[in-house]
């Protein structure tokens, strides 16, 4: 007896659109309320810093996610396989250098890095690619371009800097071998559709970040007393350690973390540079997926050395050529 055809999957009944209509609706409804709140001179200051990072790094994150569907489009992981060397400490280098050509947000890049294991790519390159990937592309390199237009050695630093963070992972990983203890699990996290779904995807995940980041920096910028950044960013580890903390718990997206990092103006370029560096790599959002996608063992090992060597690096790397 036929069970008769499956019932179609039934809608959320709050989704992001009906989130952002309740909210508009609630400010409307709400001004008499929310009127007063105007006249406070540091929210107004707050109002403006925060609105101007975001319509400066929206048109360009716009762009940015475009570039990465199409290149994703036609530069496949198939390709990426067949260009890696079968020796591991050989292929974590050429993997690296593939991110330049394979870009994606970091949500997709854990996934990505577990599909390229089960078709034979050895773990250690995966990695250094899952490193790579976010932090190296066109997009990005761009996009601290665009947000760092008179200082082009930040654009050189990051990409340095990033590169040798994933390298050295990744021959850590081949050191470290099968004690990595890593577990798989099932892909949980691929994008699915075509081109435009991609894009859309990755725009709307940029987005929200973008928007997350620029509250917080605008935060930083004005309700924190100058005296206390000024003291923290005065000190060298201080501020470096600050903004490497920053960045792991703010959790951007590594097309507009470059606008964020360029607002926080009192500190110093080898600090804004570990903000960079660190993000793309290591931060809580990634974290969690790691240890969901590769097991809690392999990310109670692979976390901190990420995060040691991206401090590292960018702290070497800045003293160098910034």
């Amino acid at each position: 007896m036929s069970s008769g055809p499956a019932a179609a999957p039934r809608r959320p009944l709050v989704n992001q659109t009906s989130v952002v209509a309740l909210a508009l609706l609630g400010t409307i409804l709400g001004q008499r309320w929310i009127q007063p709140l105007t006249d406070n001179e540091s929210l107004r200051a707050w109002c403006t810093m925060f609105v101007a990072l975001v319509v400066q790094a929206t048109p360009f994150l716009l762009g940015g996610v475009l570039l990465s569907a199409v290149i994703s489009r036609f530069l496949s992981e198939r390709l990426l396989r067949r260009v890696l060397p079968r020796n591991p400490t050989l292929a974590v280098p050429v993997a690296g250098i593939a991110g330049f050509g394979l870009p994606g947000c970091e949500c997709a890049a854990v996934p990505v890095s577990e599909g390229l294991m089960r078709r034979g790519v050895a773990p250690a390159a995966a990695l250094t690619f899952l490193l790579a990937a976010p932090a190296v592309n066109p997009a990005v390199i761009v996009s601290t371009a665009v947000a760092f237009p008179n200082d082009h050695l930040m654009v050189v630093a990051r990409v340095v800097a990033s590169l040798t963070t994933a390298i050295a992972v990744g021959w850590w990983c081949v050191a470290r071998g099968d004690a990595l203890g890593m577990a798989r699990r099932p892909d949980a996290h691929r994008h699915g559709g075509g081109l435009v779904a991609v894009a859309l995807h990755d725009f709307l995940h940029a987005g929200g970040f973008l928007v997350v980041g620029a509250m917080a920096a605008a935060a930083v910028n004005t309700f924190v007393p100058r005296a206390w950044v000024d003291s923290l960013a005065g000190q060298a580890l201080l501020g470096v350690l600050a903004l490497a903390l920053f960045a792991f718990v703010a959790a951007l997206c590594s097309e507009s973390d470059a606008f964020v990092a360029a607002s926080l103006t009192a500190f110093s370029d080898t600090a804004k540079l570990t903000f960079l560096v660190v993000g793309p790599a290591m931060d809580i959002k990634l974290a969690a997926m790691e240890s969901g996608q590769f097991g809690y063992r392999f990310a109670r090992q692979f976390v901190p050395v990420v995060l040691v060597v991206a401090v590292a690096s960018a702290a070497l790397v800045g003293r160098v050529l910034l």
